[in-house]
C-alpha cells in the first residue's frame, strides 16, 4: 500500500466514524412538509406615512413573535425573507384559521371620545335619498330607535363634521367619534377575564402606563361632563376600525374627574377564546405596518409521514438498482463502489444534520437524485481505467487504474461544476422548498465526489494490490472491455456519416414538442397562477362528479375537483379564505362522511406572478451561466 492510499483510507474512516456518530446521536430538522403543520407567507404592505422596509419589518416580525407565543405554538420559526416579506412556521397546527386571523390583523387600537350620534355621508346616499340598499331613510338606527333613544336637540346635541370618522357601535349604531386620544401603545398589559359578578361574561382588562392613564383619566372625565344617556358621555374603543366597545361613563364618576385607577375593561359579549385572542393582540402591540397573507400551505401529518416513506423506499430502491448495476459490469470494482455509494448515503444524510438543514421533500429529491450522480464518477474511472488495460495488456491493475483516476478526473470535475452551478442558482434565486432542493443538491455533489475519489479510490487500489485479484483478472471488472464496448469496436457504426439526417431528425422531434405545447397548453400549477389547493381525505367514498355537486351547491361553482392519492380528493379554486375552505369542506363531509384536510395551499395572485417570473428568469441564468462555462472550459 502506497503512501497517498494510506492517507485516503485514514481519510475515509474519519471521515466514516464522524459520520456515523452524528447520524446516530443527532435528529434531522425536518420541514413542514414532511412533519405536518402549517406555513405563512406575510407581505408588508406600505402606508401612507410609513415604508415597509427593512427595519420595519424587523420590528413587524418582532411584534408577530410575541402574538405567535402567547398562541402556545410549539417551536414556531419566523423569519424574514428579502426585505418585506416574512415567514412563519407552525408545527402540527391543521387549521391555521385562528393562527392567520391572529397573524394578519394590524391591531390598530386606539380610544376616542364620542361626539354625538353619526351621520350617513352624503356620497353614501342616492340622490332620491334612500340609502345604499333602496329604503327611504328614516333617520333612526338600525334597530328602529333613534340613535340615542330620543329625538337629538339640536342646542344640546352638535351636528358632526361628515368628514370626522364615523362608525357603527356594537349594535349598528353610527357614532361620530373625535381624534384618537389614546392608543394601545399606552397599554401596559391585557388580560382575558370572566366577568360573573357584574354578569359582562368574557372581557379584556387593560392595565395603562403611566402617562396614558393621566391621558385616560381625562377622557373620561371629559366624557362624564355629558348626562347619562348622552351619547357624549361614551367612550369608544377601536381596533382596526372597528368599535369593539362603547361604554358609558359610570354615573358616580364626576366631571372632569375621570377614572384615577389607570385601568378599564373591555366587555362586548366576546368568548374565550375572542377575549385571549384580543388580549394578545393588544398586549403585542400593533404592527408597524399591515400584513397580507401571499401563501399559506398546511400539511396534514399523515401526508408528511407518507412522503417521508416513499422518498426512504425511492432512496433503497434507487440505490440498491444501481449498486446491482454497477456490480454486474464492472465486478469486484464495481461492488467496491456500491460500498462507497452506502457509504455516500452516510455522510450526505450526517452533514445535512450537521449543518441544521432543514429537510424538506424537495430536498430528500435533491438527496436521491444524487445517488445516480455518485456513481457517475466510479463509472468515468472504470471505463478510462478499461481502455488503458486495453492498449496495453500486460499492464498492472494498479496502473491501469491510477491512469484512470488522473484521466477522469477533468469529465468529473466538468459534471459536477454544471451540477453546481444548477444549486447555487437554485439556493440564491429560489424560495422556500427550493432552496431545500439546491442546498441538498449541492451538498449530495459534494459528497458523491468524496466517496468516488476518496472511499472508492481507496478501495480499489487496496484490491488492485492483492495478489488474489492480480491473479484473477477477470475478477475485477477492468481488465477486460465490456461488452458494449467490445461491440462498438467490432461494428464501427458511422454515426456521423450523414450529419444532415440527424439533424433533420432532431428539428422534427423538438418542431412535435413545440407542436404539443402550443396544442395543449401549459398546465401550471397553482404555485404560478395562484389560488387555492386543497385536498380531502373522506371516511366514506365520494365520487368526483357528487363531490363537485356538493361543493357547487355549497356556492362554489368554478372549483376543480380531481382524485388525489388512495380515493382522496382534490379542490382547486380561485381565491378563497380560510372561512370559504372550512365552509368547502363541511359541504364535502356531507357526501364523504368525516373528512380530513390532508394538504393545503393558498398562493396570492401576486406571489404566483412573481414565482413564474422568477423562475423563468432562474431558468435562463442557469442555461447562460452552465454555457458560459462549457465555452470557456471547452473554448
Amino acid at each position: 500500500m502506497t503512501r497517498a492510499t494510506a492517507v485516503r483510507a485514514v481519510l475515509a474512516v474519519a471521515v466514516l466514524l464522524v459520520s456515523v456518530f452524528i447520524t446516530l446521536t443527532m435528529s434531522p430538522r425536518l420541514g413542514l412538509d414532511l412533519q405536518g403543520g402549517t406555513r405563512i407567507v406575510l407581505q408588508a404592505r406600505d402606508t401612507a406615512t410609513v415604508e415597509a422596509d427593512r427595519e420595519t419589518t424587523d420590528r413587524t416580525l418582532e411584534v408577530l413573535r410575541q402574538r405567535i407565543d402567547s398562541l402556545g405554538v410549539s417551536e414556531p420559526t419566523l423569519t424574514r425573507s428579502g426585505e418585506d416579506r416574512i415567514i412563519v412556521e407552525l408545527p402540527d397546527v391543521q387549521d391555521p384559521r385562528q393562527a392567520a386571523e391572529v397573524i394578519g390583523r394590524t391591531a390598530q387600537l386606539t380610544f376616542h371620545a364620542v361626539e354625538g350620534p353619526g351621520t350617513e355621508k352624503p356620497e353614501e346616499k342616492t340622490p332620491d335619498g334612500k340609502t345604499p340598499d333602496g329604503e327611504p331613510s328614516d333617520g333612526k338606527s338600525p334597530d328602529g330607535e333613534p340613535s340615542d333613544g330620543k329625538t337629538p336637540d339640536p342646542d344640546t346635541v352638535p351636528d358632526p363634521d361628515p368628514d370626522r370618522l364615523t362608525l357603527p357601535d356594537e349594535q349598528g349604531r353610527l357614532l361620530a367619534l373625535g381624534e384618537p386620544r389614546l392608543s394601545g401603545a399606552g397599554v401596559e398589559d391585557a388580560k382575558a377575564a370572566f366577568d360573573a359578578q357584574g354578569g359582562a361574561g368574557w372581557a379584556v382588562s387593560l392595565e395603562f402606563r403611566k402617562g396614558a392613564g393621566q391621558d385616560w383619566k381625562k377622557l373620561t372625565g371629559e366624557a362624564a361632563c355629558h348626562p347619562a344617556g348622552d351619547d357624549r358621555r361614551r367612550v369608544a374603543i377601536v381596533l382596526d376600525e372597528k368599535v369593539i366597545s362603547s361604554p358609558q361613563v359610570d354615573p358616580s364618576v364626576g366631571c372632569r374627574a375621570g377614572l384615577p385607577s389607570g385601568a378599564t375593561q373591555i366587555t362586548g359579549s366576546f368568548s374565550a377564546d375572542e377575549a385571549r385572542d384580543l388580549a394578545l393582540l393588544v398586549k403585542g402591540g400593533a404592527l408597524p405596518v399591515p400584513v397580507e397573507i401571499v401563501e399559506q400551505r398546511t400539511v396534514g401529518p399523515t401526508l408528511g409521514a407518507a412522503a417521508i416513506d416513499a422518498s426512504a423506499q425511492a432512496a433503497l430502491i434507487g440505490a440498491a438498482a444501481t449498486a446491482l448495476f454497477i456490480t454486474v459490469v464492472y465486478r469486484l470494482f464495481g461492488a467496491l463502489a456500491a460500498v462507497a455509494l452506502g457509504a455516500y448515503g452516510v455522510i450526505s444524510y450526517a452533514a445535512l444534520v450537521a449543518l441544521g438543514v432543514t429537510l424538506t421533500l424537495p430536498g430528500l429529491a435533491g438527496f436521491v437524485l444524487a445517488i445516480g450522480m455518485a456513481v457517475d464518477a466510479n463509472v468515468l474511472v472504470f471505463e478510462r481505467a478499461r481502455e488503458e488495460c486495453a492498449d496495453r495488456p500486460k499492464r498492472s491493475l494498479r496502473s491501469a487504474l491510477t491512469t484512470g483516476f488522473q484521466k477522469a478526473w477533468s469529465a468529473v470535475a466538468d459534471s459536477n461544476a454544471t451540477t453546481l452551478i444548477a444549486a447555487g442558482l437554485l439556493f440564491f434565486l429560489g424560495s422556500g422548498p427550493v432552496k431545500g432542493f439546491g442546498v441538498t443538491l449541492a451538498i449530495g455533489v459534494a459528497a458523491s465526489m468524496f466517496s468516488a475519489l476518496v472511499i472508492a479510490r481507496a478501495l480499489t487500489e487496496i484490491a488492485a494490490n492483492s495478489r488474489f485479484v492480480g491473479d484473477h483478472r477477470n475478477v475485477n471488472g477492468i481488465a477486460r472491455p465490456g461488452a458494449v464496448r467490445t461491440w462498438l469496436v467490432r461494428k464501427d457504426p458511422k454515426l456521423f456519416r450523414n450529419p444532415a439526417r440527424w439533424l433533420v431528425v432532431s428539428a422534427a422531434l423538438v418542431a412535435v414538442a413545440v407542436a404539443g405545447i402550443v396544442v395543449r397548453g401549459v398546465d401550471l400549477g397553482v404555485e404560478f397562477t395562484g389560488g387555492r389547493l386543497v385536498e380531502y381525505s373522506t371516511s366514506r367514498p365520494v365520487d368526483v362528479e357528487t363531490a363537485r355537486d356538493s361543493i357547487a351547491g355549497a356556492g362554489f361553482g368554478d372549483a376543480e375537483v380531481t382524485t388525489a392519492g388512495d380515493g382522496d380528493l382534490s379542490v382547486r379554486t380561485g381565491k378563497l379564505d380560510n372561512d370559504g375552505e372550512h365552509a368547502l369542506r363541511a359541504a364535502l363531509a356531507e357526501e364523504g362522511g368525516e373528512t380530513t384536510k390532508v394538504r393545503d395551499e393558498l398562493i396570492g395572485p401576486s406571489l404566483g406572478d412573481e414565482l413564474r417570473r422568477n423562475a423563468l428568469i432562474a431558468l435562463g441564468v442557469a442555461v447562460a451561466v452552465q454555457l458560459a462555462y462549457l465555452a470557456v472550459r471547452f473554448r
